[in-house]
């Protein structure tokens, strides 16, 4: 029996990241597209995205959960969730249109109001 849950934990554990993965590939695509404005340049969809992630990675890091389920559950479904390399291509194309101020104000408010998204969301899991 132990061996038979053992093997059962291990398909579930590997084939987790893949299911998470595809099912979070889709999400930012959907929040992008309905928190962008046409006429400004600042990238508000990446930044509703990733400050979502951070607070869904808080949430992770404030569950009781083992380490390698914290691990799994943060890069396979948060990790895949945020776009950090949109973020930081953004980031520079406004810097490369001279767009100095958006691309400073992404890099600031990002982090301003990231980190305390996921002390929420850490804090909202601990009263779970």
């Amino acid at each position: 029996m132990k061996r038979t849950f053992n093997v059962c934990l291990s398909t579930l554990l590997l084939g987790l990241p893949v299911a998470t993965d595809l099912s979070a590939q889709s999400a930012p695509y959907r929040i992008d597209s309905s928190a962008q404005w046409q006429e400004w340049s600042f990238p508000a969809g990446t930044l509703a995205v990733n400050l979502t992630g951070a607070l869904l990675l808080g949430f992770v890091a404030g569950l009781a959960l083992s380490p390698h389920l914290a691990l799994v559950a943060g890069t396979a479904f948060v990790g895949a969730y945020t776009t950090f390399s949109t973020w930081m291509l953004e980031t520079h194309r406004l810097a490369e249109e001279r767009q100095l101020a958006p691309a400073v104000a992404n890099i600031v408010v990002s982090i301003a109001l990231g980190l305390p998204a996921a002390y929420a969301g850490q804090t909202i899991a601990g009263l779970l």
